[in-house]
């Protein structure tokens, strides 16, 4: 039979043949830890006396916080400069922009390579036809240590884009449509490839676009087989730092994938997400007016140059509207340096705007692009989930709708800019169907002299009753510089509105009950630390976001899926038991003795969880 192309990757990297559902030892190519993450990395590489097996494919890349401002990431960025000046590790320091993208210019990976970073948008390189995955911290550090990590193969779904779009649609209108299409879940757990006769055209730029988002869509990556121009891009970066480019690798004809899902792109609109789910997705026109405070053009989604041009051919004699502020973050230094050799800054800051160093920007607290309270902000950025990128909303658009916007001063397309700024009351109403919230409502490492951890436990239920729970709902970027676990547990739920102060009311054992989709979002390891120091004893969800249910595995703390745990009409305070081998759950109600069955642990999680996790 056929395999797709995920399944070649991995095979050729786990020298087996592979089919969705196996779980083999796949090696990695590229293993990059970054400024939020990489001081945890070295933490447990040290703490574990383990080594780095291969330097010359080990990186550090500082994107979180190029500036270096915030103490904290200043500190976890030379804890990594010194790890790296021991071994030997080459640093992509705070002046050079996000490791992803640097990951492809640079030549460190190409077409049918594999890659692990602590960016939950590693799966970018999915762009050229390459694996990647962000992962936690514990997975990183083995990676470094060992040049490999487990995966478990995921099943591949094939997209067909029909028809050509209109000029003014951007890729980011395109993959807000597919966004819209699938929903934040439409992918989960998945692997994606596109065909179609737009694909094919489709520039390295709007891949980037596109596979950037595939997190947002709760999946593991969306692969483009790569064309000729994508082949030669990565041929001139490998050649230019002297690394050989990997045979491009393509899905054979009669692959099997799970479903073929066609989506018509010749009838789309400039579109917009919604604050607080990307995946709320509408026209520009129904929430044109809209007065916003700020703007932001970057992030891994549109901080190319591509972007960058489209930005300032709708600045170029005009100016940001009296009372909005401009931000523009380029995702790297050389198109940065491109942008100023070329005239674009000029153009930037004539109209007005705040140029910032190249990196993630907004995405990350420390740096440009965060608002404040009450501030609209319109983004290129690949995530609005509240909390995210400030207190404030964030709306989701292209770079040409966004700057378009700032000069208006109200969400507006490029094809409606008024020649006279006047700033219209907004009579939009911000959309709450998503923003409804229920009102109601330390373990640290495991001691290496316990030889066996149970199996089965007993605790009272917490019940948060919503989907799509997101990382920075379970603990806020703003506190990701925070390494000592026992530190994190006062966060948990921190930014998850009638919620907060779950920390204070849990009890050692507790098991909190969640919908589907729970820990999607970034690749941060405190999001399941923070269980663990406040001594959860385990999560039951309808599903999980692929990183973190990694995450969890690894660090060896209890979660299990279970479809059905409704039926069980659980409150509040009752009492349940739990088989992690069988996957049973059943009530400890007076003369209730219901069960249903979720999925037991795999051999790779009894295996991790019985010792301890995946470093011990």
């Amino acid at each position: 039979m056929g395999k797709t192309l995920i399944e070649k990757i991995i095979g050729v990297h786990s020298g087996k043949e592979v089919k969705p559902g196996d779980i083999v030892d796949m090696g990695i190519d590229v293993r990059v830890a970054r400024d939020f993450g990489g001081a945890n990395v070295v933490k447990d590489l040290e703490s574990n006396n383990l080594g780095v097996a291969d330097p010359t494919k080990t990186f550090f890349t500082f994107d979180c916080n190029p500036t270096g401002s915030d103490q904290k990431y200043a500190t976890n960025q030379q804890i990594c400069r010194l790890f790296a000046r021991k071994h030997n590790i080459k640093v992509y320091d705070i002046n050079t922009g996000i490791g992803t993208h640097l990951a492809m210019d640079e030549g460190l990976i190409s077409p049918g390579g594999t890659l692990v970073s602590t960016d939950s948008h590693a799966n970018i390189v999915g762009a050229i036809g390459a694996f990647g995955q962000g992962m936690g911290d514990e997975d990183i550090a083995y990676a470094f240590a060992k040049g490999k990590v487990w995966f478990k193969v995921p099943q591949t779904i094939k997209i067909i884009l029909n028809g050509i779009p209109i000029l003014d649609i951007s890729y980011k209108d395109i993959v807000l449509a597919i966004l819209k299409e699938l929903g934040a879940d439409g992918m989960l757990g998945l692997c994606a490839e596109f065909y179609g006769e737009y694909v094919d055209k489709i520039s390295l730029d709007g891949r980037i676009t596109i596979a950037s988002m595939a997190t947002e869509m709760g999946g593991i990556c969306i692969l483009f087989p790569p064309n000729q121009e994508v082949i030669e891009y990565c041929r001139k970066a490998g050649t230019d730092y002297n690394l050989s480019l990997q045979t491009p690798v393509y899905a054979d004809k009669d692959a099997k994938y799970m479903k073929t899902i066609e989506i018509r792109i010749d009838n789309i609109k400039p579109l917009i997400s919604r604050p607080g789910h990307p995946e709320d997705v509408v026209p520009v026109e129904e929430v044109t007016g809209r007065q916003i405070d700020s703007a932001f053009i970057g992030s891994c989604t549109n901080g190319r140059y591509e972007d960058m041009l489209i930005v300032a051919n709708i600045l170029k004699g005009r100016k940001v509207a009296p009372g909005v502020i401009l931000k523009i973050v380029p995702s790297t230094d050389k198109i940065w340096q491109r942008c100023l050799n070329e005239g674009l800054i000029s153009i930037f800051k004539s109209a007005g705007a705040l140029v910032g160093n190249a990196g993630c920007a907004g995405c990350a607290a420390g740096q440009i692009g965060q608002n404040g309270i009450a501030e609209i902000t319109i983004s290129t950025g690949n995530r609005n989930f509240a909390g995210k990128q400030g207190k404030g909303e964030v709306y989701l658009a292209s770079p040409a709708t966004v700057a378009a916007s700032s000069i208006a001063g109200y969400i507006t397309t490029a094809n409606n800019i008024p020649d006279k700024v006047q700033i219209p009351k907004s009579k939009v109403q911000i959309n709450t169907k998503y923003q409804e919230t229920a009102k109601e409502g330390s373990a640290g490492s495991p001691d290496p002299a316990i030889l066996e951890r149970p199996t089965k436990i007993k605790g009272k239920v917490w019940i948060v009753a919503h989907d799509n729970i997101d990382t920075d709902m379970i603990y806020h970027n703003s506190h990701l510089a925070i390494t000592d676990i026992q530190q994190m547990g006062q966060y948990t739920f921190g930014n998850l509105p009638g919620w907060q102060d779950f920390p204070k009311k849990v009890q050692e054992g507790d098991v909190v009950i969640v919908g589907s989709n729970f820990g999607c979002g970034s690749s941060r390891q405190q999001a399941v630390d923070c269980f663990r120091a406040i001594k959860v004893g385990a999560i039951i969800a309808k599903s999980f976001g692929a990183i973190y249910e990694r995450n969890a595995i690894n660090t060896g703390f209890p979660i299990i899926v279970a479809q059905e745990i409704d039926k069980l009409d659980l409150h509040n305070g009752d009492e349940i038991e739990v088989n992690f081998l069988t996957g049973e759950i059943h009530t400890l109600k007076p003369a209730d003795t219901e069960i249903i069955n979720g999925e037991p642990f795999s051999e790779v999680q009894i295996e991790i969880y019985q010792r301890g996790g995946l470093l011990k």
